[in-house]
């Protein structure tokens, strides 16, 4: 799959774009894996509601080593591809997976946030695909352009209670309000197959879904040549135990295989 080249302007211009059909062949294989996922959630799995929301926000990550779908779709479809075109990099690292699902009649949005602070990872070539195995209309990915050449990342927070992750509040700039604030918002209405694809540090949320019909998402994350760990002031998200990596360390490959 080759990738236009005012694509990739794009994708370093804005930090986001649509990549149409990028997984059409593997829908019916991550649909397997995230029902696999539900029925056998890992570790890290989590249902994102407060008190008063209604209907059911499943999430869970790094599981791709026990679910075989998700390692099949991370090593065979064209997504490591499109992603070094995307990056500008002949290297392409697996970071981990992601599941998201929002069941019919979920008020509760995905809050805006960047992905890049709650990681060990520090660099400019990554790529996160958003993939929906459902139609999506309303429970959109929405991206704020340009978000990932900000100047300081954003305060991440705990989506349950809004509780900052780390103690050095200082290091961040406060979450704005992208719509009080007229930013300039992208989202696209979205078949199964199709794949936003948007920068680590893009400012990024979802909307809620109201609707009668299930939305199940799959995020593939991937990391470039300049991709580096850093250490940050708390325990990361995803939290990867006893990696034994240091500052300026490439991700190990026997944890994040090279694609």
């Amino acid at each position: 799959m080759r990738i236009a080249q005012e694509t990739i302007d794009a994708f370093d211009r804005d930090g986001a774009v649509l990549i149409p059909g990028l997984f059409a062949e593997w829908v019916d294989t991550i649909r397997s894996g995230i029902e696999r996922n539900i029925a056998d959630p890992g570790p890290y799995a989590a249902d994102n509601l407060r008190d008063g929301d209604q209907g059911r926000f499943f999430d869970d990550y790094c599981n791709w080593q026990r679910i075989p779908e998700f390692e099949k779709v991370a090593r065979n479809s064209a997504a490591a591809f499109v992603a070094a075109q995307l990056m500008q990099s002949e290297r392409v690292q697996l970071f981990h997976e992601h599941v998201l699902v929002k069941e019919p009649g979920t008020t509760r949005a995905t809050p805006w946030h960047q992905d890049s602070p709650y990681y060990f990872v520090d660099g400019m070539q990554n790529v996160s695909f958003w993939c929906p195995v459902d139609p999506v209309t309303d429970a959109t990915i929405r991206c704020v352009a340009g978000s990932h050449r900000w100047e300081k990342e954003v305060l991440p927070v705990k989506w349950i209670d809004d509780a900052g992750f780390y103690p050095d509040s200082d290091a961040y700039m406060p979450l704005p309000d992208p719509e009080a604030e007229n930013m300039p918002i992208l989202e696209w209405p979205m078949q199964p197959g199709d794949a936003v694809a948007f920068q680590f540090r893009v400012l990024h949320g979802a909307r809620a879904n109201e609707s009668t019909n299930r939305r199940r998402a799959f995020s593939l994350r991937l990391v470039g040549e300049d991709a580096r760990y850093v250490s940050r002031p708390g325990k990361t998200s995803p939290p990867f135990p006893g990696h034994d990596m240091t500052d300026g360390d490439r991700l190990r490959e026997d944890w994040f295989p090279l694609l």
